[in-house]
């Protein structure tokens, strides 16, 4: 371990008193919005409020130290726990406490490997359109709070915003959200009201987290069972880990180790298994959160997983005074401040496919309710309106030499498996010419699709007794060539 990594890695845990201050804080306010998500979560999962709590937790502590994104906050969060329902309800908590260990050593796989360089492949209309997306559902997620209530909801949801974007320009020594919790908190106290409270979200647990072994049999028809699904949750996992990772990066303008998130990632989840707990991954919303209250370091992290321990065993029957109405009003303000309002700006200007990728991102992530869903729609469609467009680049042009009788094809742009039809097109294969040669030194061949198109092309005018000619191959393509089409190479 090198001296700069070391220096970097104390650099993100301590940046001074105001950095710690502000992490400090940071990481308590974004704690009280950690709490009804993940309460909602598990019981999208299907498992009691504590199994997400205690995740939650251990998640949040053990990935503080070993994860790759400072400030990011991660926990049982619902793209994970829409996998987990299924295995809960046909085979129970157990099978979902196997799956959860072995969703850990699958990442901690992926992170070795370093296949977090997939993530190189989400274009930014993608990743505009989940973040958009996810502001979208992080609003909605708010609308049951506030459908068959009193006005009392309203009026505490409208101070609570009034608090959060007014206090800032008096003060920001401490972050706006938490003032508004103790402020709503405390005129619910002092002002009895039928408002909803955090102990109408769920159970709260009443004890500290502990060993937990799976009761499951050890043998392979447990393995099949439980592969599938653990395999699902870590892919689905790690996609908005590193998601999350990416906004983060934008966010604070910083860079981060995503091979080191996904093992990081794998080794929190390895313990939230061993502590009882449902497999987890990043929390865009909260971390976003986090990000806006001021928090930059890993000790931001940390503390949200040990406040979330206090106010549940700790400080359980104050936490569960607090009103819901306060989270609602900070979740509200995360989701206008993450929405990037510029991008309905920019898609009167930027080109049309763009446009629609993220639209198309947007629509499927809200529709379906699952931001893995979304992404992959809008990667797919990355890549093929990316192929469509490098395809229109590829050009044949033809020159007919009478004095040699050879007809010359210049070649240029990119032969691959969609190009490939339309190149092989462009020849006629019938030439009354002697000699053709087929010039492809401005261009490339790719895949063993363009391969196959010029082979096809040769073989048939040589059966039609042309000579045909290969020049300006460039060394990738001679060696694509030299492997798959011997037949070119040999007669050439």
């Amino acid at each position: 371990m090198n001296k700069n990594y070391l220096s970097r890695y104390r650099s993100e845990w301590f940046s001074g008193m105001t950095g710690v201050r502000r992490d400090v804080l940071a990481g308590m306010v974004g704690t009280f919005a950690l709490i009804p998500e993940v309460i909602a979560f598990s019981f999208v999962a299907g498992v009691a409020p504590e199994v997400g709590l205690f995740a939650s937790f251990v998640i949040g502590v053990v990935i503080a130290f070993t994860g790759g994104r400072p400030a990011m906050i991660s926990g049982a969060a619902g793209s994970v726990a829409l996998v987990a329902a299924a295995l809960v309800h046909d085979h129970g908590l157990q099978y979902l406490l196997a799956a959860t260990l072995l969703v850990g050593v699958f990442q901690i796989v992926f992170g070795l490997l370093r296949l977090d360089v997939l993530m190189r492949f989400v274009s930014r209309s993608v990743r505009t359109g989940f973040v958009n997306a996810l502001a979208i559902l992080i609003f909605s997620a708010q609308v049951p709070q506030m459908l068959g209530v009193t006005w009392h909801t309203y009026a505490m949801i409208a101070i609570g915003l009034g608090i959060i974007y007014l206090v800032p320009r008096l003060t920001t020594v401490i972050p706006s959200p938490l003032i508004c919790i103790l402020v709503l908190t405390a005129i619910s106290m002092m002002v009895p009201m039928p408002l909803h409270t955090v102990a109408d979200l769920g159970r709260l647990p009443d004890s500290l987290p502990s060993l937990v072994i799976p009761h499951v049999p050890l043998n392979l028809g447990t393995l099949a069972i439980v592969a599938p699904y653990a395999l699902a949750m870590a892919i689905v996992g790690l996609l908005e880990s590193m998601m999350t990772a990416s906004v983060v990066d934008d966010l604070t303008e910083t860079t981060s180790s995503k091979a080191q998130e996904c093992t990081g990632l794998g080794i929190a989840n390895v313990a939230a298994g061993l502590f009882g707990g449902i497999a987890g991954c990043g929390m865009i919303g909260q971390t976003v959160g986090n990000i806006r209250y001021g928090g930059r370091g890993r000790l931001s992290t940390l503390v949200a997983g040990l406040f979330l321990l206090v106010l549940m065993v700790l400080l359980r029957p104050w936490v569960a005074r607090v009103p819901v109405a306060a989270l609602v009003a900070i979740m509200i303000m995360v989701s206008i401040s993450t929405f990037s309002w510029s991008s309905l700006r920019d898609l009167l200007h930027h080109p049309k496919v763009s446009s629609f990728v993220m639209l198309a991102t947007v629509v499927v992530t809200v529709a379906t309710r699952d931001l893995a869903a979304g992404v992959a729609v809008g990667v797919l469609l990355s890549g093929v309106f990316f192929a469509f467009k490098v395809m229109q680049l590829m050009d044949v042009q033809c020159d007919y030499n009478a004095e040699a009788d050879t007809r010359v094809y210049r070649v240029s742009g990119q032969i691959f498996f969609a190009s490939a039809d339309m190149f092989a097109d462009c020849f006629d294969l019938r030439d009354t010419a002697r000699r053709v040669s087929i010039d492809l030194s401005d261009a490339h061949l790719w895949d063993i699709t363009a391969v196959g198109a010029l082979e096809g092309v040769v073989t048939k005018m040589r059966h039609h007794g042309i000579h045909v000619e290969l020049i300006g191959l460039n060394a990738a393509s001679a060696n694509l060539l030299d492997r798959h089409a011997s037949l070119i190479q040999d007669e050439t």
